[in-house]
């Protein structure tokens, strides 16, 4: 790693570790700092980093993935519910993270392993998830939202799994992790420290998918 790239990271820890303190706290001031700042470093790592050689046209697509993460981050944490908008660039994001791993995909005996292993783990989950938006009679269009953002992350997931790459799938864990837990505690139960536990999960998923740029 070199060391433009390491003070990136060192940079987006020290903001990430504020965004968690700023939930701790309810610091409105600090986490409109934080959270944005802590993308654009790791946008900034992922642009500064030597990529391994075959990852050059998968960082281009991570880069637009963290860019439409950004994005989805700028508009969650806006005092409006723009949940929906939100969940719009955090989607497109995933594809865009998708598509990095199919710039060098995985083997398909990988791919079906991983597959199976995904919907065995996510679709209780999106069950009842999706079963508490319907009982609580939320609009059918947000069903289906959540339903296609399942689809796309459960697939950028298995796909990570299936690269055999360590740190990828370590981050696409945590992201996905991330996301359940923001479906959970919206639509289901909400939970103590969610928003801890919510930043965590996410920052460190974001950070282990810039760094599996180096294998």
């Amino acid at each position: 790693m070199n060391p433009a790239t390491a003070v990136a990271f060192v940079v987006a820890s020290l903001f990430a570790v504020g965004d968690w303190i700023a939930k701790a706290r309810s610091s409105r001031v600090l986490e409109y700092l934080c959270k944005p700042a802590t993308l654009v470093a790791l946008i900034a790592a992922a642009g500064l980093l030597d990529p391994a050689a075959d990852a050059h046209a998968r960082r281009a697509w991570f880069v637009a993935a963290l860019i439409f993460s950004l994005a989805g981050d700028v508009l969650l944490m806006l005092p409006q519910d723009l949940f929906v908008p939100g969940l719009a660039a955090f989607l497109v994001g995933h594809l865009g993270y998708l598509v990095g791993f199919w710039t060098h995909g995985p083997s398909g005996f990988a791919l079906a392993i991983a597959v199976v292993v995904v919907a065995a783990l996510v679709a209780p989950l999106g069950r009842r998830i999706l079963t508490s938006i319907a009982r609580a009679r939320q609009p059918r269009e947000l069903r289906f939202a959540v339903a296609a953002y399942m689809a796309v992350i459960s697939a950028m997931l298995a796909t990570a799994l299936a690269t055999g790459n360590v740190l990828a799938a370590a981050g696409a864990v945590l992201f996905v992790a991330s996301d359940s837990m923001i479906a959970w505690d919206r639509f289901v139960h909400p939970f103590a420290r969610a928003p801890i536990a919510i930043m965590v999960t996410y920052h460190l998923g974001q950070a282990g998918l810039v760094a599996s740029l180096l294998r």
